[in-house]
């Protein structure tokens, strides 16, 4: 009995991997947030019995057990990395207008991309030999990366960090109004009420367009085209994509519309709580009057700061009664307040899981968003360049948190910043609101990375799945906007009153005649 339950294991095994599909993961970006979106993803295949081939700069720690699992580890990619980020000051990354910081990320990501595309270990790949059902990919100023779908003949899907932002949308013709969706990079305000509001917003999905058409693409094309002449356009390999998965929730962002080939998944990167280290959890258990956890994310670090602004927390922090937790790269740094201790590292999502975590001070990055809503927690957010904005200004709007952003420098002060942790701290709506958008986080029919598996199985069962995309991603933007019609509409109405003013004129004049003894008259 026990030989043939052995036999039947071995069995399931087998067909297990042996029916599961060959999934190649493109992920060479380099930097932590994106790496965990990207592994994670993959793993959660890989445990789902599907063949996976990752290239990525980093090894893949923990894979699934009994996983079918290969790394194509792209060397030397993080040393860059790390390097190019010497080079930019993010402090000052909001100070610069929308277009120049996207020029800017584009030409950030070009090392890897191009890396990526004459890495010998990658060119290894390109044999006949070698069969892959499916390429995924994170969309981030990265299209050239889309040839190896082409290359393998197979289905292309792609991930987007951020929801449902502009780069994504124009893939999968999905509509975005301007009129009450604030554009990706709006630091400001935004009220759809407002006029000026909306033309602003106006403007930068406009600009955005204008540099992916006439600067991005162009530009992928031609590393494309460099590593393998006679490559498909991007344009042409956007056609390839079957499905578009979005780490992102209704929970997280506003309401928008989304076609059927787009699939919400955010939070799937997220794991139950696991026990903290020793000297964590005595920290945090021995909070009796609660803990501020504070972290600036993986690429902002505390430890640049300038000084002033630095001292200026360090004197907050005093004040309060509370605890704080402070993921500081400089465990050595001086001047920290007493009831503060330092890590250069934290397991960010086992402190948020802590029920003596009052408030998380954040920059506000789209992966801390969701966490801290996930464990519902209040935010201070500390905005500092790209989405970080955009998940702030969710955080008032929603309730659950307040927001000051890095360069205001008229209100980032020891005054306005002790006034709001007092109101965070002391005031119970901002933590009811927190419960209250992580139970609409939770509250799901399945979840999020059970869904990616679904539709992931789902485009490969049927296909490529071509009924889930819509008529419109095959119009030109002319016809898609119905700008012919409308032009059509408006020559007519014009031709119309032209014709009507004509025949008008004509009936008021028509009985008024010159006078027959005209040569008669004498003037003067």
């Amino acid at each position: 009995m026990k030989i043939s339950l052995l036999i039947l294991l071995c069995l399931m095994y087998f067909f297990k991997f042996s029916n599961g599909a060959r999934l190649l993961g493109i992920f060479a970006m380099p930097g932590n947030s994106h790496y965990i979106l990207a592994e994670k993803l993959m793993k959660g295949f890989a445990a789902a019995g599907h063949n996976v081939t990752m290239i990525s700069p980093y090894p893949t720690k923990g894979v699934p057990k009994n996983a079918s699992w290969e790394d194509v580890v792209l060397e030397g990619l993080d040393e860059v990395y790390r390097e190019k980020l010497k080079e930019i000051n993010l402090y000052e990354d909001s100070t610069r207008s929308s277009w120049k910081r996207i020029i800017s990320y584009q030409k950030l990501m070009l090392h890897w991309v191009n890396a990526t595309l004459y890495h010998p270990k990658v060119r290894a790949l390109l044999t006949p030999e070698n069969k892959f059902d499916a390429v995924i990919m994170e969309q981030f100023l990265n299209d050239a990366h889309k040839y190896f779908a082409h290359y393998f003949q197979c289905h292309l899907i792609l991930m987007s960090s951020m929801g449902p932002v502009s780069w994504v949308n124009n893939i999968a013709t999905n509509p975005l109004p301007p009129s009450y969706v604030a554009h990706f990079f709006n630091n400001g305000e935004f009220s759809a009420n407002k006029f000026w509001h909306r033309f602003f917003n106006l403007f930068d999905y406009i600009s955005d367009n204008l540099v992916e058409y006439f600067y991005l693409r162009p530009l992928q094309n031609d590393l494309l085209q460099k590593a393998f002449p006679g490559a498909p356009t991007v344009e042409e390999l956007n056609e390839r994509t079957a499905l578009i998965f979005l780490s992102s929730h209704m929970s997280l962002l506003e309401a928008v519309p989304l076609v059927p080939s787009m699939v919400e998944i955010g939070g799937y990167f997220i794991d139950p709580p696991k026990k903290l280290p020793k000297d964590l959890q005595q920290f945090l258990d021995n909070a009796t009057e609660g803990v501020i956890y504070f972290s600036m994310g993986s690429n902002i670090k505390s430890r640049d700061m300038p000084m002033e602004k630095r001292q200026m927390l360090f004197n907050v922090f005093t004040k309060l009664k509370q605890k704080v937790l402070w993921k500081f790269e400089d465990e050595n740094v001086t001047g920290m307040p007493d009831n503060a201790l330092v890590k250069s590292w934290m397991p960010q999502q086992d402190i948020l899981a802590h029920p003596n975590v009052k408030l998380f001070i954040t920059h506000g990055g789209f992966l801390s968003t969701t966490e801290t809503i996930y464990h519902g927690v209040p935010v201070l957010a500390i905005p500092v360049f790209a989405d970080q904005f955009m998940n702030a200004k969710k955080a008032v709007q929603y309730g659950y948190g307040l927001m000051l952003p890095y360069h205001d420098n008229q209100n980032f002060n020891e005054e306005t910043l002790i006034r709001l942790l007092q109101e965070l701290l002391n005031n119970p709506i901002y933590q009811e609101n927190a419960k209250r958008r992580s139970r609409i986080f939770h509250d799901r029919p399945i979840k999020p990375m059970a869904n990616a598996v679904y539709w992931l199985e789902y485009v490969l069962k049927h296909d490529g799945a071509e009924h889930l995309k819509v008529a419109g991603r095959k119009l030109p933007f002319y016809q898609y906007l119905i700008l012919d019609v409308v032009g059509v509409i408006l020559v007519v109405i014009m031709l119309i009153l032209f014709v009507g003013k004509v025949i008008l004129f004509n009936k008021m004049f028509s009985d008024i005649k010159p006078p027959k003894e005209i040569n008669k008259l004498k003037l003067g």
